[in-house]
């Protein structure tokens, strides 16, 4: 099979040379806080709570968040690479121009968050939620979804590629344009109305049928 390959483009952080490395000794974060050009690395961000943080033209590189609640946080032109973001709550953020790459995000919460031009790949992303998301331009590559919760979200010029999306929750989120192919799709869970204009091979409809009370016999 021909590989599939993303359809839509999408722009890269735009992150100067040179940015020297900012010392985080993880000081308490608090509203509003701002931090910009620079690289944080091999350190941990942990017991953090705070709203309208801001991330602009940074890199983390080998960083682990944990325990922490950074809710309508802000990241524009940000890259991680190797991080491990699991289970916390960047509900309702606003993320644009952002490559995660190589990063744990089991169980993060982007519930209600607005995406744009954002990049997962390779990333372990089981339990994942993205309900009542907005995401235009964001393309998962090769990344483990299982379980994830994508239920009520808009999307606009989204791609899926050699991506695990086994049990995930698409229900009242339209589908139409994507191209599954080249994914795990089984028990994923959909309304008969979101699935219209999907793309899938024969073997993954025959699959879907089980969401239209279709029997099919080999």
């Amino acid at each position: 099979m021909e590989k599939v390959k993303a359809k839509h483009k999408i722009l890269a952080p735009k992150i100067s040379k040179g940015l020297e490395e900012l010392v985080f000794d993880n000081n308490h974060i608090q509203d509003n806080d701002s931090f910009c050009d620079g690289v944080i690395t091999d350190c941990i961000i942990e017991n953090q709570r705070a709203q309208h943080v801001s991330f602009d033209q940074i890199i983390f590189k080998n960083v682990v968040f944990k325990n922490v609640d950074f809710r309508v946080m802000e990241l524009t032109d940000v890259r991680f690479e190797n991080c491990d973001l699991s289970n916390g709550d960047l509900s309702a953020a606003v993320i644009h121009r952002v490559e995660v790459i190589n990063c744990k995000i089991l169980g993060l919460n982007l519930s209600e968050a607005t995406l744009r031009n954002v990049l997962f790949d390779d990333c372990n992303g089981r339990y994942i939620s993205f309900r009542f998301s907005d995401c235009k331009q964001v393309n998962f590559n090769n990344c483990l979804l299982h379980n994830g919760d994508f239920q009520k979200s808009n999307f606009s010029k989204m791609s899926f590629l050699d991506s695990n999306l086994e049990q995930v929750e698409f229900s009242g989120t339209k589908l139409k344009g994507i191209d599954l192919t080249s994914c795990e799709i089984d028990g994923i869970g959909a309304r008969i109305e979101d699935l219209n204009g999907v793309i899938v091979s024969l073997l993954q409809a025959a699959s879907l049928s089980k969401l239209m009370g279709v029997i099919v016999k080999v």
